[in-house]
């Protein structure tokens, strides 16, 4: 019998004790009490916590951390400063080699609770490859994006707080490029110098919402990209020369208007200022020409890691046609193009289409051709039956009609790249099954490597190879 006396220890404010057993997928860690999940952000497996609970449901709650009293033997210090305000990493306590285990992790779980493979069978024993790490877990991303706002008269800029709009000033970041470093730190002070207002989401008033870095990791160019309400900034043409005078890797300094009330960053608008439009990169041995608001791996170096897996285990002998949906600007058809006899890239965004285009001139790669449209809507209207189908949809994975078209298609080998195990897996399922009522053919998974394409927190990047099944 429950002795009423007893304080009840489940209810919002209360500070309870906590171990912390595991990592969730967003990042926090994961600990029970009374058997029941406690989610808690900026804690690592092994820690013994102290925390209040500060959201609670019958079956979970999400916690603050208050004290740790046994810290775990993988947690580490943090390299950023601001690592327990920011939102911009979730696991900048926790060790690399953890990191990795994590992440692992978060693949076997889907594979095997989503999509249902039994890993351990004799049939798929040997099918997960261990996790590509990253040769640098830090000062890794090619590409950030700031949103600004003004606080106190100065001009401020970088990540927002943990589950907030409350922003995290940053003058570095631990894992940017170090060459963007000055550029953030300096660029806030001219803006500020000009007094163009800074954009208020709540009042929609203001001109200056987000200020963007790119650069080549290989060439060292540079873009600086400012998102604003409308193109009314008074002095921009003298500012964005100064700024290419200042910084020599500074290629060019467009602005890109977004008008709209909207979490979206980018505008469907971008005029150059002042230099060029896009900065050059070398990636695979072929130079590609990237824009402000170009979809580029954001982590260079474990792009073209992923992209020598893909190429090892294809194994292509020159007579092969390969499909490549989702191909954006074209970064893995082309280095693809080059070992088949002919490649086509789909892909709905023209813009991209027209960059994918103009990288293949670049490289007088001649085998290549884009279609703009959906999958669903071309890969039927080939005329032909491909060798090869690679697939790299956005984090949601493959809409329904995209798996019945890959299913009705007999290709051999379906190569699918995926930066979210839940929609991989789920997917995977659906072109593994060989249920009577689906229509089409099934494949069958051979193999699944993960990679870490983004060091410091919970993301992670994988890559499924699929044979037809006879």
């Amino acid at each position: 019998m429950q002795n009423s006396a007893l304080p009840n220890l489940w209810q919002q404010g209360a500070v309870i004790p906590l171990t912390i057993t595991d990592l969730s997928d967003n990042g926090d860690g994961v600990g029970r009490f009374e058997g029941r999940v406690v989610f808690v952000p900026d804690t690592v497996p092994g820690d013994e916590l102290e925390v209040r609970l500060v959201r609670v449901k019958p079956g979970y709650a999400h916690a603050q951390l208050l004290l740790i009293m046994t810290p775990s033997p993988h947690r580490v210090r943090p390299s950023c400063m601001v690592a327990d305000k920011c939102g911009g990493c979730q696991w900048q306590p926790v060790s690399y080699d953890y990191q990795l285990q994590a992440k692992q992790n978060q693949v076997v779980q889907a594979l095997e609770r989503i999509g249902g493979f039994d890993l351990s069978s004799a049939e798929l024993s040997g099918c997960l490859s261990p996790i590509l790490a990253a040769p640098e877990p830090l000062r890794y991303r090619n590409k950030v994006t700031y949103p600004l706002d003004e606080r106190h008269g100065k001009v401020r800029a970088g990540y927002y707080r943990k589950g907030t709009h409350r922003l995290v000033n940053l003058n570095h970041c631990p894992v940017q490029d170090l060459r963007l470093d000055p550029l953030l730190a300096q660029v806030k002070q001219d803006i500020q110098q000009r007094g163009w207002t800074i954009y208020n989401e709540k009042t929609h008033r203001g001109l200056v919402r987000h200020l963007s870095l790119r650069v080549g990791r290989r060439t060292g160019e540079m873009l600086l990209t400012l998102v604003v309400r409308n193109w009314d900034l008074e002095g921009l043409e003298d500012q964005a020369h100064l700024w290419l005078r200042r910084y020599p890797g500074l290629v060019g300094v467009t602005l890109n208007r977004n008008p709209e009330r909207t979490n979206a960053i980018f505008g469907s608008e971008t005029r150059t200022i002042a230099g060029r439009d896009y900065l050059e990169e070398s990636f695979a041995d072929l130079r590609f020409q990237i824009r402000p608001d170009t979809f580029f791996q954001v982590y260079t170096e474990q792009a073209e890691a992923l992209m020598r897996v893909i190429q090892d285990h294809l194994k292509l002998e020159g007579n092969e046609t390969l499909v490549d949906a989702y191909c954006g600007i074209g970064t893995m058809t082309l280095p693809l193009a080059r070992q088949v006899r002919q490649a086509i890239g789909i892909e709905v965004q023209p813009e991209a289409v027209a960059q994918a285009q103009t990288n293949a001139k670049l490289n007088n790669i001649t085998n290549v051709s884009f279609q703009t449209g959906t999958v669903e809507s071309l890969l039927p209207q080939l005329g032909f039956v491909p060798d090869v189908v690679l697939i790299d949809p956005p984090r949601k994975g493959c809409d329904a009609s995209v798996l019945a078209q890959l299913r009705l298609s007999p290709a051999k080998h379906l190569v699918y790249v995926s930066c979210n195990p839940a929609t991989l897996a789920r997917d995977l399922q659906q072109l593994c099954r060989t249920d009577e009522e689906l229509n089409g053919g099934h494949y069958k998974l051979r193999k699944v490597q993960p990679a870490d394409f983004f060091p410091q927190t919970a993301h992670v990047e994988s890559v499924a190879f699929l044979e037809r099944a006879v």
